[in-house]
């Protein structure tokens, strides 16, 4: 009898193990709202920490606008007419509600419904981690282990609270957490967002900076009303839609060829873009949203101004990179029931601008804006980290071009989602607010 007692101990043992270390789509169900705290809670004591998230994207992950329309407008949608896309589209939630997820709650009550779903990442679910798994050399798809319970797990160690048990773990201090939810494989098998990939593969990762440093960086000051004075780590998680973020981020410089041109000549320019900020490609994670683009004009001495294409490169998808009227995301007629859809405007920007992205294409090579649906990934056209583009314009001068200065002006702009798709679906219009990343200034004088 006391033999089987053992085993029984055992069996439950080995089965609570198991329970507790799982991750990913195995973590669907494993846990109920109830073992994880609510922020407010935490706030309490940690109200800095607590008021910088609010503000962050961590805390909107679920109920940010785009967010809410994309999953439920378009994803929900459109498993409701594929059923194949139903667990694809549910383990969206494992990194923009992953308690809603860990507790089966997929799909969650719209964000109206006040559900806690609406945490979205809060502090119990990054603090209950306690492991990152890893397939192929780099984690994705909420890889993370969540055990929640009264020890909380950090990047401090010896640390002391009247309310719950603290430990240090290694993996807050390494980008593989990040990663869990930064990397992502849609149903493919492509992957559809690769920013810790990209920091791995870059020379920031062999420099052991992380992702920690750029985007929670440390100050002086207390991480808890009761705690000493110390560095804290900031919970800023600013990124892509921070415009200090992301303003500055690629610097610019521009120069002519020739600094005087006859009045019947050609002025060719050049343009250097330098990522000498992030540790990833520029854009990054949610590529198939983001739009970055160079602009070039010219102003003669009269005060016209003239819009100069870029210079074609001959690489293959270029096509892709230069700003045309073009239409794309046919595939969004099918959530949105509209048969024979013919699609939006691909880029919304001025034709002849070049368009720094990574297109995504359906199964019938179309680009598309559905990451789920994505069957295969274009030329990849970003800004690595460290790395410098060079862009060219070459500009026969007009026949009526007066005497005189020419000043040239590149824009470097950005936008969140491109404005055509988000006009489709009624996104708000912030989320197409025109971004300045840089700009830079050169000029020519024109004589005869």
């Amino acid at each position: 009898m006391q033999r089987i007692l053992v085993l029984v101990l055992l069996l439950f043992c080995a089965s609570a193990i198991a329970q507790t270390s799982v991750s990913g789509e195995e973590a669907l169900g494993t846990k109920t709202y109830d073992q994880f705290e609510k922020p407010e809670t935490c706030y309490s004591c940690h109200a800095d920490i607590y008021m910088q998230w609010t503000q962050a994207m961590m805390s909107q992950a679920y109920t940010h606008h785009w967010d809410e329309i994309e999953y439920f407008d378009l994803a929900v949608a459109h498993a409701e007419k594929d059923p194949t896309m139903k667990g694809p589209v549910d383990g969206c939630n494992g990194c923009h509600t992953p308690m809603a997820f860990m507790a089966g709650d997929v799909t969650p009550p719209r964000p109206e419904e006040g559900s806690r779903a609406n945490e979205s990442v809060s502090c119990d679910v990054c603090h209950t981690i306690t492991a990152i798994h890893e397939d192929g050399g780099y984690p994705y798809n909420f890889s993370f282990v969540s055990e929640p319970g009264r020890t909380k797990y950090g990047a401090k160690p010896g640390l002391k609270s009247p309310h719950h048990d603290t430990k240090k773990l290694d993996i807050f201090e390494q980008a593989e957490l990040c990663g869990s939810c930064h990397n992502e494989k849609n149903p493919f098998g492509v992957m559809v967002k690769s920013t810790q990939i990209e920091w791995k593969e870059g020379p920031y990762s062999k420099q052991g900076v992380p992702c920690q440093q750029c985007h929670m960086p440390k100050a002086w000051g207390k991480n808890a009303k009761m705690a000493k004075e110390d560095m804290v780590a900031q919970h800023l998680f600013h990124g892509a839609h921070d415009p200090g973020k992301v303003g500055g981020a690629i610097e610019i410089r521009m120069h002519p060829l020739e600094r005087e041109v006859e009045y019947d000549g050609t002025v060719e320019l050049k343009v250097q873009l330098f990522n000498g900020k992030a540790g990833h490609k520029i854009p990054t994670g949610s590529v198939e949203d983001r739009i970055m683009w160079l602009h070039v004009t010219a102003i003669d001495a009269n005060g016209k101004e003239y819009h100069l294409p870029v210079d074609k490169k001959g690489f293959e998808g270029e096509e892709y990179t230069i700003a045309a009227d073009e239409l794309a995301y046919v595939d969004m007629g099918i959530p949105k029931g509209i048969p024979d859809f013919k699609g939006v405007q691909r880029d919304g920007v001025p034709v002849g601008d070049r368009i720094f992205r990574m297109p995504f294409f359906d199964k019938n090579g179309v680009m598309t804006i559905m990451q789920w649906n994505t069957a295969k990934l274009g030329v990849d056209y970003r800004i690595g980290p460290r790395e410098t583009k060079i862009e060219t314009y070459t500009w026969e001068l007009p026949d009526d071009i007066p005497e005189g200065k020419i000043t040239f002006k590149a824009e470097l702009n950005y936008q969140r989602l491109v404005k055509p798709v988000a006009d489709f679906l009624g996104v708000p219009e912030d989320e197409t607010e025109i971004i300045r990343v840089n700009t830079a200034t050169t000029w020519v004088e024109v004589y005869e």
